[in-house]
Formats: structure tokens, sequence, C-alpha cells
């Protein structure tokens, strides 16, 4: 058993281990935070606070997260450069300011409107909306350095403080019998706001002087990644926010639907504990010029895709139904074993997909990741409006839309780089030929 977990962990990109363990407490945090509102909440402010964590999950990670994933690839090569990370992180959080300012500004100007048709017509829950949005705004800027720094254990000890908040600011709501909305919907703004100023001291002893960035640099592809990470928030979270659409006085379905797509999508809190370390050491070989060790990483990653879609899969289709009833309180059984298949389905080739577009990043391609994206959002939105029953609609939706976004990056790699193919097929040993598409021009 020692020997296999040994091999498991050399087949991880470095830090993964490190990043593992906050991504558990953060992962739990959301089973924690949503089953304690089932239980507290009435069915009607339990959909609310469904409605508006899928927001969070989906539109604040869509703006949000691209800018940990371009400060990770920037400051990754700095380091490989030998250049310190100061001026990064100083025109970084003027950027995100920015962002944060606009999203704001478009929170407040919609209030009423968002309130109205997403929250009964509560305009404290847009308000927590922007809280939480802020708290996203504060806690990627900050990984992302890290993650590009190697800091690998603080950025852990930030996810891990997060999670921990929540679960217990969940619990504390319901002790003292706080059986509102807006409280669970808090959570999600005070949590990450706290665990960014815990593992500040690091990130600014960690950052050096170093050569001025350029602002294109920060901002030329961020626009592009923006775009594809929202359309693949959309693909992972569309069905709930769907049914809230498509059938809006059905609060049983859309409260299942939340409680059955965070079971099935327990790869996915899992895989992400790899993908800062992942897009950190695709960086660092890319940028060193090491076609042959950054072909070798995506394989295996693709492997430990694999075995975590099995892993996590199985007993979410197998115990599914039940699981939804025991831990989130769902009173109604709308869901059956084969709808928990498709949605693991679509969960495993989600993942698939976040690793090939990580692929793309590094190459700077963002624009073939958007295209891809884009497919598979068509490919979504054209299945959700077929006519028929609302549940089998969106949740199909989800797992074809996650194949053809896969099955495009495939196509994207293959021929935007068609010594790819070649390259995989090298052992790490070797030293490969370096073609003005390869790994190894930039290396050069």
């Amino acid at each position: 058993m020692k020997t296999l977990l040994n091999k498991l962990t050399a087949a991880l990109p470095p830090g993964t281990v490190a990043v593992a363990g906050g991504t558990v407490v953060l992962g739990a945090a959301s089973y924690v935070h949503l089953g304690v509102a089932g239980h507290s909440l009435s069915k009607d402010a339990l959909a609310n606070v469904s409605v508006l964590w899928t927001i969070v999950m989906s539109i604040g990670i869509g703006v949000f997260f691209p800018i940990e994933q371009e400060l990770t690839r920037i400051v990754s090569a700095r380091v490989v450069l030998g250049h310190g990370a100061a001026p990064v992180l100083r025109r970084a959080t003027l950027l995100t300011g920015a962002i944060l300012g606009a999203t704001l500004l478009v929170l407040g100007l919609g209030a009423g409107p968002i309130a109205d048709l997403l929250f009964e017509g509560d305009r404290a829950l847009v308000a927590a909306l922007g809280g939480a949005f802020a708290g996203m705004a504060v806690c990627y800027l900050t990984r992302g350095v890290l993650a590009g720094l190697g800091r690998f254990g603080a950025y852990g000890t930030q996810l891990a403080v997060d999670g921990g908040l929540r679960i217990v600011l969940a619990a504390g709501c319901a002790v003292f019998g706080l059986h509102s909305a807006l409280a669970f919907s808090l959570v999600l703004a005070v949590a990450p706001v706290i665990a960014t100023l815990v593992t500040l001291p690091t990130l600014l002893r960690a950052v050096g002087p170093g050569e001025p960035i350029a602002w294109r640099e920060l901002y030329s592809g961020l626009g592009l990644l923006i775009c594809a990470t929202l359309l693949s928030q959309l693909v992972v979270n569309a069905a709930v926010m769907s049914t809230k659409l498509l059938a809006p006085t059905d609060s049983a379905l859309i409260g299942a639907l939340l409680s059955a797509l965070v079971l099935a999508r327990v790869p996915l809190f899992v895989f992400g504990s790899l993908q800062a370390s992942l897009l950190s050491g695709l960086t660092a070989a890319f940028t060193a010029g090491d076609r042959a060790a950054f072909w070798a990483m995506l394989r295996r990653i693709a492997a430990v895709v694999g075995a975590l879609g099995l892993l996590g899969g199985v007993p979410a289709t197998v115990l599914g139904p039940w699981l939804i009833e025991v831990l989130f309180n769902a009173k109604e059984p709308v869901l059956d074993r084969f709808d928990f298949f498709l949605m693991s389905a679509g969960t495993v080739a989600y993942m698939f997909a976040m690793v090939l577009g990580q692929a793309l990043m590094v190459f700077k391609r963002h624009n073939l990741q958007l295209l891809c994206w884009a497919l598979g959002t068509a490919v979504l939105v054209g299945i959700t409006l077929i006519p028929g029953d609302v549940a089998v609609r969106v949740i199909v939706a989800y797992a074809l839309g996650s194949l053809a976004t896969v099955l495009a990056m495939l196509a994207a790699l293959r021929l935007s780089f068609p010594g790819a193919a070649a390259v995989a097929t090298e052992e790490p040993g070797q030293v490969a030929d370096t073609g003005p598409l390869g790994v190894g021009a930039v290396g050069k």
C-alpha cells in the first residue's frame, strides 16, 4: 500500500499533496454548508441559497479564477527566468480591483431586476452576492501569486482556513437558529476574506523585486480566458439555473439538482488540488524548453483524472438518490441512479476538458480554448431547449456539452501541434527536437 501511495504521489505535479489537504477541507465545507442549510431553511429559502451558491460557483469563478490562472502562468515563468513577483502583484491588484468594481457596478445597477428574477425580490441577497464576489477576487489574486512562486503550503493553508470557516459559520447559523437565506449566503463572503488575511504575510514575504511587467502581458489573454472560464462554468452549473428559469416553481427539483450535482462533482473538488500545481508545472516545463517533461506530466494527469472519475462516479451512481435524502434533506425522490450516472460521466468529461484547456493556455492559445468551450456551450443550450422533461434535458445537456468540449480540445491540440502525439510517446529522459510550435521554442 505504501509503495502504491508513493507511486501515485510521484505521478502528481510538485505541490499537489500540499494543496490536497486544503482542498479536502474546502470541498467538505460545500457539503456541510449546503447540508446544514437544507436542514435549517424552508424549501423556498433553500432554493434561493442554491441559486446564489450556483451563481458564485459559476459567474464568480468564471470572472475571478482566470486571474489566478494567468498569475500562476506568469509568475511561474518569471521564477524560471529569475525574476521577482512584486511588480506582478502590484499591477495585478489594480487590475483585479478594476474587474471587481465593474462587477459590483453591474450588480448595483441591476439589483432590482436580479432580485426579482432570481431571489423572489430579496435585494439583500444581491448584496450578499456582491460580498461573495469580493471574497473571490482577493483570494484568487493571492492564490495565483502563491502558486506561481511554488508556495503551495500557504496556498493549501488558505484553502483550509476558507473551508474551515465556512463549516464553523454554517454550523453557527444552525446553532443560533438563524433560519435566514441571507445568513447562510454571507458565509460565502466572510470566509474567503479572512482566509486571505491569514496568508497575506507569507505572500508579502515571498514576493521579491524584479523586472517590471507590461500591462499588456497581464491583460492580453485575460479577456479571452475570462470568457472561456465563464462558458466552462456555465456548462458545469447550468442545470440548476436552467431549471430555475424553465420550472421556477419546482423548488424540490432545484434543490435536488444542486445536491445531486454536488455529490456527482466530488472528483471535481479533488481535481481542484491538481490545477494550481499542474499549471505551474506545465508552465515551468514549457519555459525551460523541456518538451518530454511537459507531455509526460499531461499523460500522468489524464490517468489520474480517469481514476478519480471511477472512484467518485461509481458510489455517486449507486448511492446518490439515498445520499441526497440523508445529507441534504431532499424531501422528494425526483432523481434516479441513471441521472447520477449521467452527471458523473459529465464530470469526468469536464475534468478532461479542464486539463486540455490548461495545456492550450500554456501554449498561449486562449482563443482556441474559448472556441472549444463555446462549442460545448452551444451543445448544452441546444439540448436544454429541446422539448421534454426538464430534469432529463438539463442533465443530458451537462454530460454532452462537456463531452463536446473534450473532443474539440483534442482536435485543437492535434491540429495546432501536429508533433504532440509523437512527443507524448517519448520517454522523459529523451531529448526531443523543438519545432516552431513545440514547447522548446519558448525555452530557446
